[in-house]
Formats: structure tokens, C-alpha cells, sequence
């Protein structure tokens, strides 16, 4: 069996800065070998659902803003800095760079976390059409969706950790 402290430094950044998912999972027996994406997903969201909702806030509140200052300032983890630049985040015009600003903004002023969505496949005018969607849901409709996209985002890194 994979020893807690490798599983915990192989996952404990698959939801953003948040390695207590990884920690609960092994210690609650839900992870066993093979270690497959899958089975390591469904752990991981197996602990995130059951966490508390101040602990799951804590763990959106992780995300960094999609296009925001820690990606100009080149402070986005190895990971996001990967989804955001294969949606092309990296590379917006200025208008576009301060239509993200500007969503962000209101979207944190709003729900007070940041727009969370699972980049991948996805490209930046998806990206500002769910954001401009989104913006409209109410607190309880987006806490659920950004929650499921945390999810969805973590089985991506996962599925890149252990292609199978």
C-alpha cells in the first residue's frame, strides 16, 4: 500500500492548496491500489462532499482568479498556470484581459469567492460565456456549480497524474 505521506504529496494539490482532502481520504481508508484516476477521484470527492461548508468555501477561495493578477504576476501553481494557458488565458487582448478584471471583480463582490470552471476544452470566449451567465445565479446555484467544477477540475489533474 502507498504510504500517507506519498499519497498526500503525490495529491494533496489536486483541489487547490487544500492537501487535508488527500490527508482524510487515506486516513478514512477510501484509497486502494491500483491507484487509478477514478478510484483517486472518487475518494478525493468522496472527502470534499463530506467536508464542512466553511472547509469547502476555504477550498474555492484556493482558485485563483482566471486570468487575474497572480497569473500576470506568474504566481499561479504549476497546474492552473498549465489550464489556463491551454484555454488561452495567457494570450487576451487588453480588452478582453479587462473584461475578465472587471467579472472577476463583481463575480467575487457577489459570491465572495472567484469564478471557478474547468478550463480544459475550453477557450477563452467559452469561458467568458459561462462567466457572464454564471454571474446571474444565485448564491446557493453557484456555490453547487463552482463546487462541481472544483470536482471536474480535480479529475483532470488526475487523469494527467495517472494516465492510465
Amino acid at each position: 500500500m502507498i504510504a500517507r505521506e506519498e499519497f498526500v504529496s503525490r495529491f494533496g494539490g489536486v483541489f487547490e492548496y487544500s492537501p487535508f482532502i488527500a490527508e482524510r481520504a487515506y486516513d478514512q481508508g477510501l484509497v486502494s491500489e491500483p491507484l487509478t484516476a477514478d478510484g483517486v477521484h472518487q475518494a478525493l470527492c468522496t472527502v470534499f462532499r463530506a467536508a464542512s461548508d466553511e472547509e469547502r468555501l476555504g477550498v474555492l477561495r484556493e482558485h485563483p482568479d482566471l486570468a487575474g493578477k497572480l497569473a500576470v504576476s506568474g504566481e499561479l501553481t504549476e497546474e492552473s498556470r498549465r489550464e489556463q494557458a491551454g484555454a488561452g488565458l495567457d494570450r487576451l487582448s487588453p480588452d478582453e484581459h479587462a473584461e475578465f478584471t472587471r467579472l472577476n471583480s463583481a463575480y467575487i463582490g457577489k459570491f465572495q469567492f472567484p469564478f471557478i470552471i474547468a478550463v480544459s476544452g475550453l477557450n477563452k470566449d467559452d469561458i467568458l460565456a459561462a462567466f457572464r451567465s454564471r454571474i446571474d445565479n444565485s448564491a446557493e446555484e453557484e456555490l453547487a456549480t463552482a463546487c462541481l467544477q472544483v470536482e471536474k477540475i480535480a479529475g483532470f489533474r488526475l487523469q494527467s497524474l495517472l494516465a492510465e
